[in-house]
């Protein structure tokens, strides 16, 4: 299943080709997002992400709520990645 998984925007800047990107936090799990499709998105908003794009800005009330649903699902592992590529508390 695909899902767009809600996080608040920590910083942003433009790469080398002028692209918006992100620091994105995922209830304390960061990674880098593209904005170029958000460019409304700044820091502390909050912003839907599929696969590595920001793709929609919410509100903090419905951002935590679908982050909330997602983790009762168990649909957050992929989130989970440790620097090495093992699911964070795994070892190869």
């Amino acid at each position: 299943m695909c899902l767009g998984v809600p996080g608040k925007v920590l910083e942003t800047w433009d790469d080398d080709t002028g692209m918006k990107m992100g620091r994105v936090s995922f209830g304390g799990i960061v990674k880098e997002v593209c904005l170029a499709t958000t460019p409304e998105a700044g820091v502390d908003d909050y912003v839907v992400v599929h696969v590595g794009f920001a793709i929609s800005v919410l509100d903090e009330e419905e951002a935590q709520r679908v982050f909330g649903y997602l983790e009762e699902m168990g649909e957050l592992a992929e989130l989970e990645i440790a620097e090495g590529g093992e699911p964070a508390g795994e070892t190869p």
